[in-house]
């Protein structure tokens, strides 16, 4: 399996076909909360391509739960925070997810054969569904930041290197506190490893980008 690394700019720029697989990391926040959407029972996160879009399909679905990155807004149910999302029940409803940069990342792959979303709590399944695809090559897009989010990056390095067999080594010792969350428990939580035994698979439904977990044995 070969494996790059890229970051949402360059590889719009750069690439004049979707790559075939694409594993889209965002750690702080998108896909840990996310992951945390579909552990507290969400059916399906749908990824919004703007505000704008994730209020009218709420407006469409009323009870469809819409979040968003930063401090609470009009029309919106909650925040891109994992430390407040563990205390919702989601059982059987549909997330819309709106955020800076994740879900730009997932939006920018939309033509990959596999997307796979994914963070730390979702690392090791996301490498063993990769392996079962037996993939030759992946594109790992860094999407904090604009590419330069140390910890998306190695998120990245660590799930490659556990897709292809290679040892972790000291895989990344990340500092607490490298970045602020809207909870206290917000950093933690997204710097976990394998919390969840699932993966996130991304695919196009009825024209929308739609976030599902994919359960690993």
């Amino acid at each position: 399996m070969d494996t790059r690394f890229s970051n949402i700019a360059d590889l719009v720029e750069t690439s004049s076909e979707p790559p075939s697989v694409a594993v889209v990391i965002d750690v702080m926040r998108a896909y840990t909360v996310a992951a945390w959407a579909f552990a507290q029972g969400a059916e399906k996160i749908v990824l919004a391509e703007s505000l704008d879009e994730a209020l009218a399909l709420k407006a469409r679905h009323p009870d469809w739960v819409a979040l968003k990155d930063g401090p609470p807004a009009p029309g919106f149910d909650a925040v891109n925070s994992p430390g407040l999302l563990r205390s919702m029940d989601l059982g059987g409803r549909t997330v819309v997810q709106k955020t800076t940069a994740g879900t730009v990342g997932a939006l920018a792959v939309k033509g990959a054969r596999l997307v796979l979303c994914a963070g730390f709590v979702v690392a090791e399944a996301t490498a063993r569904l990769l392996r079962t695809h037996d993939a030759p090559d992946v594109v790992f897009v860094v999407t904090g930041e604009d590419g330069r989010a140390e910890e998306d990056l190695a998120c990245a390095q660590y799930i490659a290197r556990r897709a292809t067999g290679a040892g972790t080594g000291a895989a990344v010792e990340l500092a607490l506190g490298i970045r602020q969350g809207v909870h206290p428990d917000d950093v933690a939580l997204c710097l976990e490893l394998d919390r969840f035994p699932f993966a996130m698979v991304a695919a196009l439904e009825d024209s929308l980008m739609v976030l599902r977990p994919h359960a690993m044995p």
